[in-house]
């Protein structure tokens, strides 16, 4: 019998209601528990930001494969002690995806080694490219860049594979090209000095007709396992696959129906977790 593939799910928040706790995510964790040969833990931090978390301060001595890391902090939700632990799971081979939202929220990821230097924020690491670093979503007044307006929550957008496609867009019948909308997806970009990332998906702001990274993945080196940095958790929330699940109640946005008219757009997207979840893991 093959070992299996154990996969943690973490958000870098303590379980609040009224926010993105990784309940919020349940969609994800049941279908990623369906694939055969994968278990999956999904929790949220045990203590609250500034203090470690037993788990991922000691993610390099667990038995995971993969961390998907939901950063839906507002600063203070990984410490450097955490940060140091996911370095050296990497380090061993271990998986990586890193998420994170519009302008500052889950900014705490930028001190990750490697794939947080991926992530573009508003205070910390802002994108290199100056002229991006402007308001983008023209509706939300409270949130500002990086903001790209993709689509509403509930609706899909449909993405640019940049450069051959990754094995995480491909399916039997040609390439994965649509994946969940939201108001206001953060930035990501390649690491200029680290020869195994790449930019693999872009978007196209629906309010500015501007382009934007949406993946950016790393190859398998010396200095560690794959990886992958992406603009938004919103790609993986239940919210955005299915709104009639609701959301937090600082949500103003009107939802969209796109996902639920068109089946075959969640198809796309439940594809993209299982083909994410594979190549992560080697498998």
């Amino acid at each position: 019998m093959s070992t299996p593939l154990r996969i943690l799910l973490q958000t870098t928040i303590t379980t609040q209601a009224d926010d993105w706790h990784i309940g919020r995510f349940s969609r994800l964790r049941h279908h990623l528990a369906s694939l055969e040969g994968v278990q999956v833990t999904a929790r949220d931090r045990a203590t609250s930001g500034g203090t470690t978390d037993p788990v991922l301060g000691a993610l390099d001595r667990s038995d995971f494969d993969e961390l998907w890391l939901f950063a839906v902090d507002v600063g203070d939700g990984l410490n450097a002690e955490e940060c140091a632990a996911i370095g050296r799971f990497r380090k061993a081979g271990g998986g990586l995806m890193v998420t994170r939202d519009h302008m500052d929220l889950g900014v705490s990821i930028c001190t990750l080694g490697g794939v947080g230097a991926a992530h573009y924020f508003h205070s910390k690491n802002p994108d290199p490219d100056a002229s991006r670093n402007r308001r983008d979503d023209p509706h939300t007044l409270n949130i500002d860049w990086p903001n790209y307006h993709s689509g509403a929550n509930g609706d899909f957008q449909t993405i640019e594979l940049v450069g051959a496609p990754h094995p995480v867009f491909r399916k039997p019948d040609g390439p994965i090209t649509r994946l969940p909308a939201h108001p206001h997806e953060g930035a990501v970009g390649a690491p200029p000095d680290d020869p195994t990332a790449r930019v693999i998906a872009r978007g196209m702001s629906q309010a500015t007709n501007r382009r934007f990274n949406i993946a950016v993945a790393f190859e398998a080196s010396a200095d560690g396992g794959r990886a992958l940095a992406e603009s938004t958790f919103h790609h993986y929330c239940d919210y955005n696959l299915d709104p009639r699940d609701g959301c937090p109640s600082f949500v103003s946005e009107p939802p969209g129906d796109g996902m639920l008219r068109d089946p075959t757009a969640l198809a796309d997207t439940v594809r993209y977790f299982e083909n994410l979840a594979r190549w992560l893991g080697g498998r």
